[in-house]
């Protein structure tokens, strides 16, 4: 199954696409989300849906937490599958999967480790440069940009204590699923740009809808010299204009 843009499979095919990729880029949704995101009826939503359960691209899922709805059952969460994503461009093939094996049979796990980390350096290369080309962003807005450019779909949630980076789709799952260094190595390298300690709290190589990393907010110290030395800025150019 593949999920291209041609209109030769039919005229349902470019709307079943946009249902599957809504539900790549936002994570799993009701089929009411879907909707309403789409601008579609419902009863459309479900035939596609349907049609993509069939083909065993989505699954349904019972929601983790229900809320309260009134009475009725909680509504369904649709959510790609791995053959679901396959259908997707994915930037890895079985020839990746061969060579890392190859890599650890003759250089070890350092070696392993070493290649994750090279591979995860587009995140500390490219950070400095959205940064500069976006400063109205938030640091973690900024890691959202930069995963989103090397097609991971990632979006930034507000949470009570910090922020949580989600990334719904990731286009080395299935090598990460038997080499988690790379996921690891990416960790790493969100850590070392925001100067402080994260946690990766779900992967989609291990089978989660959606690769999510909580950022906290920086400790209050940190808040403190931060406004400490924007205050020395300031003043410094009121000097220099002065």
């Amino acid at each position: 199954m593949e999920f291209q843009d041609d209109l030769h499979h039919g005229g349902d095919h470019p709307t079943r696409q946009r249902v599957a990729r809504s539900i790549l880029v936002n994570g799993p949704s009701t089929a009411a989300a879907l909707a309403q995101r789409l601008d579609l009826t419902p009863a459309a939503v479900r035939r596609h849906l349907d049609q993509l359960l069939e083909e065993g691209a989505v699954e349904a899922r019972e929601p983790r937490s229900a809320a309260v709805r009134g009475r009725g059952r909680p509504a369904k969460l649709f959510a790609l599958t791995e053959h679901g994503r396959d259908g997707f461009d994915q930037q890895y093939d079985d020839l990746a999967v061969e060579a890392l094996r190859f890599l650890a049979e003759t250089g070890g796990e350092a070696a392993v480790k070493a290649f994750a980390e090279r591979r995860a350096g587009f995140v500390e290369v490219r950070f400095g440069e959205v940064m500069a080309q976006r400063p109205e962003l938030s640091p973690a807005e900024v890691l959202a940009q930069v995963f989103t450019d090397e097609g991971y779909a990632a979006a930034v949630r507000d949470l009570p204590m910090g922020e949580q980076l989600c990334q719904q789709h990731c286009p080395v799952s299935h090598v990460a699923h038997e080499f988690p260094q790379l996921c690891e190595a990416e960790t790493a390298a969100i850590s070392r740009v925001l100067g402080r300690h994260v946690q990766r709290l779900a992967t989609i190589a291990h089978g989660d809808g959606v690769c999510t990393t909580c950022i906290p907010d920086p400790p209050k110290t940190q808040l403190n010299t931060k406004k400490k030395t924007q205050a020395m800025t300031t003043t410094t150019k009121e000097r220099v204009t002065r």
